[in-house]
């Protein structure tokens, strides 16, 4: 299993790569003859924190589906500042995303050198480089566009399509999910009022509303987090397996399933890793390929950008 693991650290260290960097042209090799340490200097940095804390592997890859709100530019990773509200503290995100401590320990390894390609496994793909950090960031447009846990299929289709991303790229990239953990806040209304019915979602396999009635009692502790799938700690095709079966801890994911234009690429899914790990990949480029098209920099702090006074000459920015 801490082979698999390392596996997953390898390449959930792109997802760092990818956010650290007007549109480019984003293409691999970027920096491939600028820094030959950096894939064994991001590694080793992930590998440090996933044995301090398993989930860093689920954290920092849920970091760049949250930050691909205006383009995959680093926007969420800046802190709030007196005249800007930044997209940490956003409904979706708030006491919901973690490990941005991760994130400032890779940056400052890379601090004293260049970045440079590498590939990465579990499973593997060539990563697009070149892009550069936002300027500023959004809590408005972060709590307009990331879905809730409570959406249904038919709405996360909707979302996906303005981004240019298909149903079988949603399906692909809720597998995701299959490491990680989420907090009870996220279901206490599937357990006791799904859509106000006072009744729990009759799509939830019994014997599991049982699991997750102990786990997230009415009235309990909300932070408390569930295993989003049964083998939370491993990046496999489990959690479609779940997803068949009922299973599945968010509503927004078991939807997939109940739901006749997403449920082809579940079954699929759930019977087929490595067609899931295929297109996961592509799903994953196509993200994180999204731009916005404004200026940007190379920030030496990933949380604040290099010089406020930059914001002058796009005063628009600022507020």
């Amino acid at each position: 299993m801490m082979a698999k693991n390392m596996r997953i650290s390898i390449w959930l260290s792109i997802l760092f790569l990818q956010m650290a960097i007007e549109e480019v042209e984003l293409r691999p090799g970027f920096y491939s003859t600028s820094c030959p340490k950096a894939e064994s200097t991001v590694r080793d940095v992930m590998r440090v924190a996933m044995i301090r804390d398993i989930r860093s592997a689920a954290s920092v890859m849920r970091l760049q589906f949250h930050d691909f709100v205006n383009g995959c530019d680093g926007s969420l990773l800046l802190d709030d500042t007196p005249t800007m509200l930044g997209e940490k503290l956003a409904l979706s995100n708030i006491d919901s995303l973690r490990s941005f401590e991760v994130i400032d320990e890779i940056k400052e390894a890379l601090e004293n050198i260049s970045l440079k390609l590498f590939l990465s496994g579990g499973p593997y793909w060539e990563v697009n480089l070149g892009r550069k950090d936002s300027l500023y960031a959004s809590q408005e447009d972060s709590n307009n566009i990331m879905p809730s846990p409570r959406a249904n299929a038919s709405s996360l289709i909707d979302l996906f399509t303005k981004f240019n991303l298909s149903v079988e790229d949603l399906v692909a990239l809720s597998g995701s999910h299959s490491i990680g953990k989420a907090r009870c806040f996220s279901i206490v209304f599937r357990l006791y009022n799904q859509s106000g019915s006072g009744k729990p979602d009759p799509a939830i396999d019994p014997h599991y509303r049982m699991e997750l009635d102990k786990l997230c009692p009415l009235g309990g502790d909300e932070n408390v987090t569930g295993d989003l799938d049964a083998t939370p700690t491993i990046f496999d095709n489990q959690y479609f397996k779940d997803l068949v079966a009922g299973r599945g801890f968010l509503n927004s994911d078991e939807t997939l399933y109940t739901y006749e234009e997403t449920r082809k690429w579940v079954v699929k899914y759930s019977k087929d890793q490595s067609a899931f790990f295929d297109a996961f990949v592509k799903g994953m480029i196509k993200m994180g390929d999204l731009q916005s098209g404004l200026p940007g920099e190379i920030r030496k702090n990933c949380r604040v950008v290099n010089s406020p006074r930059i914001l002058e000459y796009i005063p628009w920015l600022a507020y």
